[in-house]
């Protein structure tokens, strides 16, 4: 046998299935531009190299199923019936899979009448008598019966990242059979896969031990008489027809009109010019840029020369460096207090790591991060600033920061994680940090300098790579002011609020504990009277047979295992039985008590009192900030007892006071400039109550006096609505109406605001035409289920389109507003801090005698943040407490 001819065999249809579903939780990030579905695609083509490589193959097939119908369904009417239709999302990939496989110069086939199974066993048997060694890639054990001493069958697992190879002898030893006697074990015990029954009550067991004993299913019906059980013989008997018809079924044609020849199947190599083009079409970043050679990375090149910096080595450094960058290790999410690892720089062209952070406040490397003259490249300019920060050195010239570029190029591609961030642009010459330390338990900094050292510098060196290609991409996209402008100054806003702070009264939550836990035991001894009986509150199994058994009220909605219980059916039952209210303030008090009375209690600052957020810059597609550890923007303020938790954040000082400031119906301002609604806009400058406005217009009143409460909230739940592209059916559940009242509602809002529905429509048209939708600063938001073929995900994204322009302005308005404020805090030399930002509202700390002050300065600076074609209007209160300040 020539070793040298290797054929590869691969099952397309199973293997496209397995990747299909590998990847089936990623279904929504795995689209293209034009809305296909590209997951199968994706995971197919990972395969293809995992197994290219193994292989090293000379000649290649991939096998497809023509069709449903074949000589199996005509011999047998349900065969494979039992299995569900291909989702449209996998169907539609196919086409795109044999374009894939084009690509990489490889043959596809398919034959009518006939399986892939059937295709590649033809083959193979025609490989093996021409001298090839044989390997078939397959997720079908099946086709383990064609393995032989010139064949492999590898089985996908786990997806198809891995694969376990079958040999006559792993036949042996994993099933105690030949490869030809799997073809016996499913004519007895058939395959619920491919819905062929076997023999009556002969199941996998048993199937094995008589093929042990008789060796296939003809030596079975010729030895009848030496099986002792009765009853075995006689579903035998019965089911001889059955058996011998599965085993036919299972059996795969070795002799297959197959046209294509081996010599046809001799693999040159992939086709570069068209897989360029084919991963373009698809959105693959990264597979393009593994196929331009002046990107490629290999591990040889990603090896830098790193010099352990030392104390005495500081002398040699330069004093003035124009440009470094530059890598702060911490191990841990919360930079506040995690412990520092390590940092790397590099600096005219060399690369300098070391584990001591405290060598960062000897000179030179403290003057050059503290000077305006050095710029700093880094990433995660707000993780830095508070890092160094803890080392008594105050970051000042950021120049590019990896994190904030990437995130403003695309806000779906926001890892925290430097070394998937960088392979997400096409870098693939450093590695994750779950990669390199490993994850949870398993977290480990090495010991080996050398191995720790490398990992800082090519991170350092990545950050250097990308800045160039990164920063071009941020002009083509306008959005270079966006970055210098609003993002990069706002990293520092942010980490000079985290490090202040905000001083928690320890002693007042303490008592809100207490009073909670007495609250919720009221609560309790209440719902078991109206039950009359006690039970486990927190079961909703038990809750259910409560309410819906026992207490007869209606059911709303069941789940698989019983009657469903949650928050909305709950409200729809409110007012029916005091029972159910009772049930909702106490699920709602005791969310209070545990998560945020005992949460805030847990991560209140032994050293200062005070809680230190973290805000995460780069996590929303709409460029909200997010507040974690703990989260200060989720305080619950609808429930009294919600609002009270803000009686716990105090001033820092005696005689100082908590001042806050909030942007007032922020989005809908935005939305009348955007549409240039006249109706709208002139609402806002006449300055009358907009909600109050458009149930007027909705309910045809002639005055404001006439509008109820109940009318106002149902026109301000339309206004907001609308805002988000809300449904009919979704307004109609919001405020408790008919959907047909709902859409009455919606018609009449678009007849009152003509200029909102038209550039509703309009916006979704710019984000087909382009791919993503844009704010006022240009920031983006690609879409790329805006033309998907599943109405759902194309639904969302239209609403996404509608949505995203005018939530993303309100939020770089208030980032404006607060890189302004910081300026003028410190241009007037006040001692008013700023110390949170929740969403359209800032809060303060400032001695009372700045109160005054800020009661003109912060409406003046939030007013002129942005230019509108309507007026901004901003609320401002203060007090002894954030309480007060509302």
């Amino acid at each position: 046998m020539d070793k040298a001819k290797k054929l590869l065999l691969i099952d397309g249809n199973s293997v496209a299935f397995r990747a299909f579903f590998a990847l089936h939780q990623s279904l929504d990030r795995f689209v293209n531009h034009d809305g296909l579905h590209t997951n199968a695609i994706y995971g197919f083509k990972k395969m293809l190299d995992n197994i290219l490589t193994q292989v090293q193959p000379t000649h290649i097939l991939v096998a497809f199923d023509a069709g449903k119908k074949t000589f199996r369904t005509k011999k047998y009417a349900d065969y494979k019936g039992g299995r569900s239709k291909t989702p449209s999302e996998l169907s539609e990939q196919f086409p795109y899979l044999k374009k894939l496989l084009s690509g990489y110069g490889i043959t596809s086939y398919e034959l009518t009448d006939y399986e892939a199974d059937d295709i590649i066993g033809t083959l193979a048997q025609k490989a093996e008598k021409n001298g090839f060694s044989v390997t078939i890639v397959t997720g079908d054990r099946d086709l383990t019966q064609l393995a032989t001493e010139q064949t492999t069958v590898a089985v996908t697992q786990k997806g198809v990242s891995e694969v376990e190879l079958y040999t006559p002898a792993h036949v042996k030893e994993k099933y105690e059979l030949t490869p030809q006697q799997i073809v016996d074990l499913k004519g007895l015990a058939g395959d619920n896969s491919d819905n062929y029954p076997g023999v009556a009550k002969v199941g996998q067991k048993t199937a094995l031990r008589l093929l042990h004993q008789f060796g296939s299913v003809a030596g079975i019906y010729e030895h009848l008489d030496e099986i002792k059980a009765s009853k075995m013989k006689e579903h035998l008997i019965e089911d001889k027809a059955t058996a011998f018809l599965c085993r036919d079924l299972a059996q795969i044609r070795q002799d297959a009109p197959v046209t294509v020849e081996l010599n046809d199947l001799k693999w040159e190599g992939k086709k570069q010019s068209e897989l360029l083009d084919f991963f373009e079409a698809m959105d693959f970043r990264s597979f393009l840029t593994e196929l331009q050679p002046e990107n490629q990375v290999t591990e040889a090149q990603v090896q830098v020369q790193v010099e352990q910096l030392r104390a005495e080595d500081l002398k040699k450094l330069p004093q003035r460096p124009q440009s470094v960058s530059f890598y702060l290790e911490m191990s841990g999410d919360n930079y506040h207090t995690a412990p520092f690892v390590g940092f790397a720089f590099l600096v005219d062209q060399k690369f300098y790591a070391a584990r001591d952070s405290k060598l960062l406040q000897a000179a030179p490397l403290k003057n050059w991060l503290e000077s305006e003259q050095t710029q700093v490249n880094l990433f995660d300019g707000k993780r830095t600033l508070v890092g160094l920060k803890r080392l008594g050195i105050d970051l000042q010239a950021i120049d590019f920061d990896l994190l904030l570029v990437s995130y403003l190029l695309d806000t779906s591609d926001n890892s925290n994680d430097l070394g998937k961030l960088a392979q997400q642009h096409g870098y693939q010459a450093v590695a994750s940090d779950e990669e390199f330390y490993g994850r949870g338990a398993k977290y480990q900094i090495p010991s080996d300098d050398a191995v720790l050292f490398q990992h800082l510098a090519q991170k350092v060196l990545a950050i250097d790579k990308l800045k160039a290609p990164l920063w071009q991409k941020l002009q083509t996209n306008q959005q270079l002011d966006l970055y210098l402008k609003i993002e990069r100054p706002l990293s520092l806003v942010l980490a000079q609020m985290e490090i202040a702070g905000i001083k928690v009264d320890q002693q007042r939550l303490t008592a809100m504990d207490s009073e909670f836990k007495e609250r919720i035991s009221e609560l309790e001894e209440q719902i078991y009277q109206e039950a009359g009986e006690k039970f486990n509150l927190n079961s909703p199994k038990q809750l259910g047979v409560i309410l819906f058994e026992k207490l007869k009220l209606p059911v709303i909605k069941k789940t698989k295992t019983g009657y469903s219980t949650a928050v909305d059916v709950l409200e729809k039952l409110r007012g029916m039985a005091p029972i159910v209210d009772n049930i909702l303030n106490y699920r709602q008090i005791a969310k209070l008590q545990s998560t945020y009375v005992t949460g805030l209690l847990k991560v209140i600052s032994p050293k200062d009192q005070k809680v230190h957020t973290r805000y995460t810059q780069t996590l929303t597609a709409t460029g909200r900030l997010s507040s974690v550890d703990p989260n200060l923007q989720n305080i619950p303020i609808r429930l009294a007892e919600g609002r009270k938790i803000r009686q716990a954040f105090v001033p820092t000082q005696p005689g100082w006071q908590i001042f806050s400031s909030d942007y007032s119906q922020i989005e809908l301002r935005v939305l009348a400039h955007v549409s240039q609604d006249q109706n709208m806009q002139q609402s806002f400058k006449d300055g009358v109550d907009i909600h109050a406005n458009t149930a007027m217009q909705i309910f045809g009143l002639s005055d404001a006096d006439q509008v109820t409460p109940n009318m106002r909230r149902q026109a301000k739940a339309v206004n907001f609505g609308i805002v988000y592209g809300i449904s009919d059916y979704g307004l109609s559940q919001n405020i408790g109406i008919s959907r047909a009242q709902a859409k009455s509602f919606i018609a009449k809002y678009f007849e009152v605001f003509p200029g909102v529905h038209e550039y509703m429509k309009k916006i979704v048209v710019v984000a087909q035409e382009q791919g993503y939708v844009e704010t006022i600063f240009k920031r983006r938001r690609y879409l790329p289920q805006i033309k998907s073929r599943n109405y759902n995900l194309r639904s969302f994204a239209e609403r996404t389109a509608m949505n995203t322009p005018i939530q993303g302005s309100a939020a770089d308005i208030i980032k404006v507003a607060m890189i302004r404020m910081q300026r003028a805090l410190k241009e007037q030399h006040l001692q008013a801090k700023m110390l949170l930002q929740v969403h359209d509202e800032l809060i303060f700390e400032a001695p009372a005698a700045e109160v005054s002050i800020l009661e003109k300065l912060v409406p003046k600076i939030m007013d002129s943040a942005v230019s509108l074609a309507v007026p901004l209007k901003v609320e401002s209160a203060y007090g002894d407490t954030w309480f007060d300040a509302k």
